[in-house]
């Protein structure tokens, strides 16, 4: 509920139970997301004495649809330029790489992969070559379909006295926040809005602080949005040691 929370447990922890505990800063969440479709030519080929490894897959890769969905994946080849026993291993191998985005190595929130082409060895492709090529191919095409961070946005709802109810919306303002709406409850003023989640550590104590104490607010994850490009910049710059 707040950082007195925390700091109470960790007391308790500490004093009752004799644990030490080494806190650091809350983490966010981010994800990644490509905006643009590119089309994309892996070959995965290795020898290294008897059998190798070959897999060739032609592909369309881009946002999802529905970004809810994770990956959309469609095999669009027709004949057997890929045999069908493959085929599920190359999208195994593009829903395994959606866990490491090419920007910071967030997860991407939504990905469409359309196969549209690629070959095979008789004797050296396997599932696994299939599966390798994926992950090569989502690494090499993603860097190229305008990436973009995302962040988690919460849904506010801060319930406070009249009085104070210009000094907290100000303060929803300083944090990115924007105001859905307000409504009157018992005498109080409700406040509704949509705040990113890194705006709102220490939230609780300086709600407080605004309202002598007597206004209170609930969170909850709403949806995930793009992130303005210098704030991306910022975190890409912190996690990564790369800019934008």
């Amino acid at each position: 509920m707040g950082e007195l929370h925390l700091e109470i447990l960790l007391d308790r922890l500490k004093r009752e139970f004799k644990v030490e505990c080494n806190v650091g800063t809350p983490q966010v969440n981010y994800k990644e997301a490509l905006t643009t479709e590119v089309k994309h030519r892996e070959v995965f080929k290795k020898q290294t004495g008897g059998r190798g490894k070959f897999a060739d897959i032609e592909v369309f890769i881009g946002p999802a649809e529905d970004s809810n969905k994770g990956l959309e994946f469609k095999n669009e080849i027709r004949g057997g330029n890929i045999p069908r026993e493959y085929i599920p291993s190359v999208e195994k191998g593009f829903q395994n790489a959606m866990f490491n985005g090419p920007l910071a190595g967030f997860p991407v929130e939504g990905l469409k992969v359309r196969l549209t082409d690629g070959s095979f060895h008789s004797v050296d492709s396997d599932q696994l070559s299939f599966e390798i090529c994926a992950r090569q191919a989502f690494k090499h095409a993603a860097s190229k379909a305008n990436p973009v961070m995302l962040e988690p946005v919460m849904s506010v709802e801060v319930v406070t006295p009249e009085e104070y109810m210009g000094d907290v919306i100000s303060d929803l303002n300083k944090r990115r926040g924007q105001v859905e709406g307000m409504d009157s409850k018992a005498g109080a003023r409700v406040i509704k809005a949509k705040v990113p989640l890194s705006e709102q550590f220490g939230y609780v104590t300086v709600l407080r602080t605004l309202s002598s104490g007597r206004a209170s607010s609930t969170m909850e994850f709403s949806h995930y949005e793009q992130m303005p490009p210098n704030l991306a910049k910022e975190i890409l710059e912190k996690v990564t040691g790369k800019s934008l």
